[in-house]
């Protein structure tokens, strides 16, 4: 794994080898990014089951001013602090079960990557804490990456890819 665009083009990233989880793939990376790239510039971002990190860290590369990379996992935790070595933008690295974290932030955000774990069905569940607590900005993206059942939300859905298995729905803020 590696980043593949930006500033940090190249830097190569650790992964871990957790049940449930798997990397996002460069070819998908690659192509999600070429579809979002015009909301990065100066965003901030929440990927909230980060895992390894690689798609915060990419959205870094490419010109977010701010990162927030969340997971509850102790070795994702500790891999991301690995792979954001040498990163110079703000970087918020955060042990925490997703719930407790979408219920006490004060911030909103301009891009949210959801990617859970695809047996653990905690995709819907974060969607609608983030639309009670209006955790994403005027215009904002959520980026949803799954395989199993269909994401249920109010926000509307701009664009929709498959990879294979793996499927991508990016939804537009317009409450």
């Amino acid at each position: 794994m590696r980043i593949i665009s930006g500033k940090y083009k190249g830097k190569k990233l650790n992964g871990f080898n957790i049940e449930g989880t798997r990397p996002t793939m460069d070819r998908v990376k690659e192509s999600l990014f070429g579809i979002i790239q015009t909301y990065i510039p100066g965003s901030i971002v929440l990927d909230l089951f980060a895992g390894s990190g690689a798609l915060g860290l990419e959205a870094i590369s490419n010109g977010a001013k701010e990162c927030y990379l969340i997971d509850n996992n102790l070795e994702a935790t500790a891999t991301i602090k690995k792979n954001s070595q040498n990163i110079e933008e703000p970087l918020n690295i955060i042990h925490i079960d997703y719930k407790k974290f979408l219920k006490k932030v004060d911030k909103k955000f301009d891009i949210i990557f959801l990617d859970p774990p695809y047996k653990e069905k905690q995709l819907d569940k974060a969607l609608r804490i983030i639309e009670e607590r209006d955790l994403l900005n005027e215009n904002g993206i959520i980026i949803c990456e799954y395989e199993i059942g269909e994401p249920h939300t109010n926000y509307k859905l701009i664009k929709e890819k498959s990879y294979g298995p793996k499927k991508i729905k990016i939804y537009k803020n317009n409450l």
